[in-house]
């Protein structure tokens, strides 16, 4: 069973009568996990092959109507949230610096149904569960927290071998520091097994909606109205799976037998090779499609 249901089961069980009535505004609660788990997928950080880092602190921003409504539940809300990131994260065998929180915020620029998703990496000494192994999650192992490795004091007597990449040399007995996450906090990195063809693997894609950068982490992104969907396109011109996308050189977008169809840099078609600033137009959603080297 899917984390998903397993998260709309327990909040089944845990409202009623009045409370249950609070969840038929235009936010469902369970919209609002799927964009959590997403938010994980896009943020995912990798810092060595047992460690792959997403962020622990959430804030979901509602329109007033929504907040509202939402409001007088939001602690117990936020639980069921955080129970839910957790147990999504233990799928994925993702980690966490600190402890999971999720926290709701009114925001008056958004309309009655819509929603936005901020996310970061708060560093805590709370664990939030155990690894295989018997190592906590949230924590590196060993008693003090993680902390990347600090560069040598002085300079190694014999001057390190480079790499065949031709990158400066290392000390030696200092392992090569994380990549960073690009500007704006956004996700950066490919996830292990996610099936990119070889020879595209230094190459960042991501998508832009809104304003809303989505990184292209995996083989196919699924673009829709439906919550199963991917990325979400909250447009009554969209349908529930409208077109995908596919990573690879080069990327193309497929229509999944939308009832509108889908626009790629002007022309209405089936399939399109996808170029860094191609616009897919979808319903009355525009899409921009980038990509960059490293």
């Amino acid at each position: 069973m899917g984390v998903l249901k397993r998260f709309e089961q327990r909040l089944e069980g845990m409202v009623n009568g009045t409370f249950a009535k609070v969840f038929k505004s235009e936010v469902q609660p369970v919209e609002i996990a799927g964009a959590l788990q997403r938010e994980c997928d896009n943020n995912a950080t990798i810092w060595n092959r047992e460690r792959t880092v997403v962020p622990n602190d959430f804030v979901v921003e509602l329109s007033a109507p929504d907040y509202e409504r939402l409001s007088p539940y939001a602690v117990q809300l936020g639980d069921e949230l955080a129970g839910m990131v957790r147990d999504y994260a233990k799928q994925q065998r993702y980690t966490f610096m600190g402890t999971i929180k999720v926290h709701l915020e009114r925001a008056d620029d958004l309309d009655t149904g819509l929603y936005r998703v901020r996310s970061r990496t708060l560093a805590s000494s709370e664990s939030q569960y155990q690894q295989p192994g018997g190592q906590p999650y949230g924590a590196p192992p060993g008693p003090q927290a993680y902390q990347p490795p600090a560069p040598a004091p002085h300079p190694p007597a014999r001057p390190a071998r480079p790499d065949r990449s031709g990158a400066p040399p290392r000390p030696a007995g200092v392992p090569p520091m994380p990549a960073a996450p690009p500007p704006g906090g956004a996700g950066v990195t490919r996830l292990p097994g996610t099936g990119f063809a070889p020879g595209t693997a230094d190459v960042r894609r991501w998508i832009e909606i809104n304003g809303t950068r989505h990184q292209l982490t995996r083989p196919t992104l699924v673009l829709g109205r439906s919550t199963e969907a991917d990325v979400r396109v909250d447009d009554p011109g969209v349908s529930r799976r409208h077109c995908e996308i596919r990573v690879g050189s080069p990327s193309v977008v497929q229509d999944l037998g939308s009832t509108n169809g889908i626009v790629v840099d002007g022309q209405h078609t089936q399939r399109a090779t996808l170029r860094d600033g191609s616009r897919i137009v979808v319903g009355s959603t525009t899409i921009v499609y980038r990509q960059a080297e490293g």
